[in-house]
């Protein structure tokens, strides 16, 4: 047991004096970043964010540091005690004060951000472009201004897509590629990609929920193979529902989705279940996908079922209950320049049984992707 003699003992005062030198020699080799806006809000509150590694930059979880400041308070805004190693930095406008970045349904911001090295992406961000290297004691400054990556009436791109695919039908000679114009447009609610358009109605933390529609088009024509002939071509029409999002555990996605047929040219409706996870090396992000697809019997039938009546010797009748399909996936995307981006993702659609055994199918699978080159105004 120590007694008070024992601290007033030289032995305790050089105890002492080592450990607040100690202190002190860690502190000194800790960093510091020190923060200025170029337009700060009238009020509210600004979130500061210092991410070390990439992944949790891409899923905006668990930054090393965040330190929250009143817009009332003075600047600049200081992150210290950070040791030396590669960082990048993100700030936000908590307007709302619910202590997370609102987003719209495909999680582009709808509160003002801002990034180190003056980056403004106006796509996901990359770490690579917000990086920059801390040395051991080093005090850094950024000034950084705050933006809306959608602006104020939302994004518009143009450019250009192609759309390609195999055909599971026998002697199939009809095209499978088509080029296609790349017309997109995102705002805080509305979002459309060429064919597909969603309307976000609600959000909560990690989930979302959307009015979804689809432009289908017809899988077939007639006329690229003899076992089809007769049975007319396919129509193309406009499928709609609803879509949930989902972000769960180790900021992987979800989203489930139920879509009918709207001008009832075909019946029936799909159901998908996504799973996907988004990566990143350099400008290039990486996302992995696993697919569930659901046909009614209405689509199904359309696309590879053969009616009674226009059943041949080559091609007897058959007919269908709903089916179902995996999917594998990846989806590439490239921030070339902030206006200037890169879009491809490439899949491996498995046919179920029932599908495999129509008379008109002869391949067990699909393989189906699109690319598309958008500038963003």
């Amino acid at each position: 047991m120590l007694t008070k003699n024992y601290f007033d003992t030289a032995a305790f005062k050089q105890t002492l004096l080592f450990t607040c030198l100690l202190i002190s020699s860690f502190a000194s080799l800790a960093a510091q970043l020190t923060v200025s806006l170029d337009n700060p809000p009238k009020s509210g509150i600004v979130e500061l964010q210092i991410y070390d590694s990439v992944s949790t930059f891409v899923s905006e979880q668990n930054p090393l540091k965040a330190v929250r400041y009143n817009l009332a308070e003075p600047e600049p805004y200081i992150i210290d005690g950070l040791p030396s190693g590669e960082y990048a930095l993100r700030i936000y406008h908590d307007e709302n004060n619910n202590k997370r970045v609102d987003k719209n349904f495909i999680g582009i911001p709808t509160e003002l951000i801002g990034f180190s090295n003056r980056y403004m992406p106006k796509a996901p961000p990359s770490f690579s472009r917000a990086a920059f290297v801390l040395r051991e004691g080093e005090t850094r400054h950024f000034d950084i201004e705050l933006y809306l990556p959608l602006g104020e009436r939302g994004q518009l791109g143009v450019g250009l897509g192609l759309i390609t695919r195999t055909s599971p039908y026998k002697d199939y000679k009809g095209g499978v590629s088509q080029y296609i114009p790349a017309i997109t447009y995102v705002g805080e609610r509305l979002q459309v990609f060429g064919p597909q358009l969603q309307w976000s109605l609600a959000d909560t933390d990690n989930l979302r929920l959307a009015l979804v529609g689809q432009y289908r088009i017809g899988v077939y024509e007639e006329k690229d193979s003899a076992f089809l002939v007769g049975l007319g071509d396919r129509e193309n029409t406009f499928l709609a529902g609803l879509a949930l999002k989902a972000q769960l555990p180790a900021a992987v996605d979800l989203e489930i989705s139920y879509k009918h047929d709207l001008l009832d040219r075909v019946g029936g409706g799909m159901a998908n279940l996504n799973i996907s996870k988004d990566l990143q090396r350099g400008i290039l992000r990486i996302t992995p996908q696993l697919q569930f697809n659901y046909l009614s019997a209405e689509l199904s039938n359309y696309d590879f079922g053969v009616p009674a009546e226009k059943a041949t010797m080559l091609r007897p009748a058959y007919k269908l209950s709903s089916t179902s399909s995996i999917e594998v996936g990846i989806g590439l995307f490239a921030e070339i320049t902030r206006e200037w981006l890169l879009l491809v993702d490439l899949r491996y659609e498995a046919l179920n049984d029932d599908v495999v055994n129509s008379p008109l199918v002869d391949e067990g699978s699909v393989i189906k992707g699109f690319a598309v080159i958008n500038y963003v105004f």
